[in-house]
């Protein structure tokens, strides 16, 4: 596979998203003095989570409504009082960046892919738990360039994400460019809309679903290296 650049996914990629997930809630239901946070109810957020995802995809609701909304359904679910759902969820971005954990053999695979091709992060999630996460671990200065929804101004998997990524990043044709991603609702499909190879991040051994294509799949990010070579 002739690859010249690799758009990479952050959260559940390159970075353990549900580590940093679980963390986050628990602090801040601490910090609003909300109670205990079961397991079963970060379990239960985190399929809240992603269905509320699936519909800013889909394009039913907007990121604003989503943010909220995902943590108000949680609440009323468990009896949980909180008084002010909006700034729980500003402060829950800002504690997204605090917890870094790498996905098995992504930071290396990052490292032994600089100079050798241009990489570069895609990502819709928030600009404040981005910008931190990135920061603290350390790929804002290993990527190339980071491109967040919220500056584009289209969301993964929308034409016109991919097509202001492609604005700047010149010459680089889109038949030898390679989105590494483990969302088969935003990463895959995205990359489909845009006309570029899709790798398929799927370290569950997951069936792929029929009617989906990938290029490629790779239970360990460092397979990418083998596929490239």
């Amino acid at each position: 596979m002739k690859i010249s650049a690799v758009l990479w996914d952050i959260d559940g990629t390159i970075l353990n998203f549900s580590a940093a997930e679980r963390q986050a809630v628990r602090t801040c239901f601490a910090l609003f003095s909300l109670g205990p946070c079961s397991d079963e109810m970060l379990a239960d957020y985190a399929r809240i989570n992603i269905r509320h995802w699936q519909l800013l995809e889909q394009g039913k609701r907007t990121k604003g409504e989503i943010l909220v909304d995902r943590f108000r359904e949680l609440f009323e679910k468990y009896g949980v009082d909180c008084r002010d759902v909006a700034a729980f969820n500003e402060e829950y971005q800002v504690r997204l960046g605090d917890t870094i954990v790498f996905e098995p053999g992504a930071k290396e695979t990052v490292l032994a892919l600089r100079g050798r091709v241009p990489q570069y992060a895609v990502t819709n999630g928030t600009k404040v738990a981005q910008q931190r996460k990135l920061a603290r671990s350390g790929l804002d200065a290993l990527l190339d360039e980071v491109f967040i929804s919220e500056d584009v101004g289209a969301e993964k998997p929308s034409r016109r994400f991919f097509d202001a990524v492609f604005a700047r990043l010149g010459d680089i044709p889109r038949s030898e460019t390679v989105i590494v991603g483990d969302s088969l609702t935003s990463d895959i499909p995205g990359g489909i809309n845009a006309g570029i190879r899709t790798v398929w991040y799927d370290p569950k051994g997951l069936p792929l679903p029929e009617g989906v294509r990938v290029d490629a799949v790779i239970r360990r990010i460092p397979e990418l290296l083998e596929l490239m070579d």
